[in-house]
């Protein structure tokens, strides 16, 4: 099975760390991806989950001491990947949530390009 492409991918981030989000488009930079938008507060992390154009999304499972669930199950309605990512392990997210990549903080750039690939993977080409 050939390797997923992530040159040129769109990512939106969903982060409420600065510096945390810093490396991630320096990170996603560096394996070809673009920054498609970013977002630290929920309610703006919401409304850029709906309406934004990307192909993967990164999402803090705890956006300022909030879950963000409700956006990842704005994403899933929209079919769009996401992985999250959690200092803190994944503390039961509703079952249609429980497919979804994991990225555990701290994490390497070839952890979050595994990541990456296979929430791309996992989503079908249009035709």
């Amino acid at each position: 099975m050939p390797e997923t492409s992530l040159v040129g991918r769109k990512v939106l981030i969903i982060e409420d760390e600065s510096l945390l989000a810093m490396l991630l488009e320096d990170f996603l930079v560096r394996i070809g991806c673009e920054v498609a938008g970013a977002a630290s507060r929920f309610n703006d992390a919401m409304e850029k989950a709906r309406s934004l154009t990307f192909d993967v999304a990164i999402l803090d499972v705890n956006l300022n001491g909030q879950k963000s669930y409700p956006i990842a199950e704005a994403l899933a309605a929209r079919d769009a990947p996401f992985i999250f990512a959690t200092g803190y392990g994944l503390a039961c997210p509703p079952p249609s949530l429980r497919g979804a990549p994991l990225l555990q903080k701290p994490f390497k750039e070839c952890d979050l390009e595994r990541a990456l690939r296979q929430a791309v993977a996992a989503k079908p080409e249009p035709t």
